[in-house]
């Protein structure tokens, strides 16, 4: 049984993020995220598209992808070398990760399992350097396995091991080794909403992958804050939105793995009815992704991305307030994320921008929709209609089938309305 996790009020969500900043010549920030799927989820127009793709394999699958490549990017350059291993468990992890690849995912599990409690028998010391690195990747790939067979609770418990393991031997982990406890709770707090474990177990994961990580960045790192010097001892709240992208991260941290367990924490507290909670949360994984990196102009292609992917989720929460402000902000932060990714449309790319620029053109479809549905809920029915329009050329230029059904959906609605509306003001017809 896990311990009760309290919710954090907003105020110390914030000191938070205040806190890990505060001291200029030690370090600070935090790591990974996910979001669920729905799009202006306060109406009722929000229709399947909007519920499955608005956040185009969102934090669901693209932040929680996040934290998969976050926990086993590693793991396989260590099989690229399998002398790297121990003799006990070294057959037994050729065997498997060759009948993975061949698509035999029962014998896969079988050596993996076997491989895995071998190294569970053996000293830390035959698996140096960063012992729980290697060990922890062990687990990894069988729990994968285990979840491509369809065996999420074998795999829950796996991963959760892993885990254990991490924790336990805490103190004296490397920061690399640290970051992986946090992508492994990352993926566990997934896992625990998909597989409706609980809302206190998800909240505990993620909880603890946040603040891991900002322990691990705030100890490993250096503090970097730019610009104008702050007087005090803290950071008005107000700047809290800033802290965390003003701050270098360690060289071996991407900031995809400190954004992902943001932004899942913040899809949680949306989903949970505490949107004060999550707007944080999503600030913080938005400033940190549209940092530039050091010497660049611009963000990458992929985080700039994440990053409108993000700000569309923050237009679903920002709906949720009073009106009318509500559909002002929702509606700003929509165009916002239309226009980073407008942008970021017209930047110099590399061959390996394609599958970053693959995600923006999914999320300008889905933004476009949910401009338009925020339009309409504001009774401007006209720009709406264009908004719709625009989200369907998208979504039938890059293939997108369902979405293109949605939008077209959309427009026939809103062309009946206002065919329905002249009728009911046209005079009556003379005898």
């Amino acid at each position: 049984m896990l311990a009760q996790t309290r919710r954090p009020t907003q105020r110390q969500l914030l000191s938070i993020f205040v806190r890990t900043a505060k001291d200029r010549t030690s370090v600070a920030s935090p790591t990974n995220t996910i979001v669920r799927r729905t799009f202006a989820s306060s109406t009722n127009r929000a229709t399947s598209w909007m519920q499955s793709n608005s956040r185009i394999s969102t934090v669901f699958s693209i932040l929680m992808g996040i934290g998969i490549v976050s926990t086993t990017y590693g793991v396989y350059q260590f099989y690229n070398t399998f002398t790297m291993w121990p003799p006990e468990v070294r057959g037994d992890l050729r065997a498997g990760i060759k009948a993975k690849n061949q698509g035999d995912l029962d014998l896969s599990e079988r050596y993996l399992r076997r491989a895995w409690a071998t190294a569970q028998t053996l000293p830390l010391s035959v698996f140096s350097p960063e012992p729980h690195l290697k060990l922890s990747g062990i687990a990894i790939a069988l729990a994968e396995v285990q979840e491509s067979s369809n065996q999420p609770s074998d795999a829950y418990e796996t991963y959760s091991t892993a885990l254990a393991h991490l924790r336990a031997a805490r103190s004296k982990l490397s920061g690399r080794e640290r970051m992986r406890a946090v992508a492994l709770a990352h993926k566990l707090g997934e896992m625990a909403e998909v597989y409706q474990r609980g809302a206190e177990e998800a909240e505990h994961f993620l909880t603890f992958a946040v603040e891991e990580a900002l322990r691990v960045v705030k100890e490993d790192g250096t503090a970097a804050v730019k610009g104008k010097q702050r007087d005090g001892d803290g950071a008005e709240e107000g700047q809290a939105g800033m802290m965390l992208a003003e701050l270098e991260l360690p060289w071996w941290v991407r900031k995809t793995d400190v954004a992902a367990p943001l932004e899942a924490l913040g899809r949680f507290y949306a989903g949970e009815g505490k949107p004060e909670y999550s707007t944080t949360l999503y600030l913080q994984a938005i400033g940190m992704l549209m940092q530039p990196p050091p010497g660049k102009k611009d963000a990458t292609v992929e985080d700039r991305c994440r990053a409108a992917q993000i700000m569309n989720n923050l237009s679903d929460v920002m709906v949720r307030g009073p009106p009318p402000s509500n559909l002002n902000s929702a509606e700003s932060w929509a165009r916002q994320a239309q226009g980073v990714i407008e942008k970021t449309r017209s930047l110099p790319r590399t061959p390996g921008d394609e599958e970053g620029m693959a995600l923006c053109e999914q999320t300008l479809a889905a933004v476009l929709f949910n401009l338009g549905t925020l339009l309409e809920m504001s009774g401007k029915h006209d720009d709406a209609k264009k908004s719709f329009q625009d989200s369907l050329e998208q979504a039938k230029r890059i293939g997108l089938r369902s979405g293109a059904m949605e939008a077209r959906s959309a427009v026939r609605r809103l062309e009946r309305s206002a065919g329905q509306s002249t009728l009911s003001t046209a005079p009556p017809t003379k005898q």
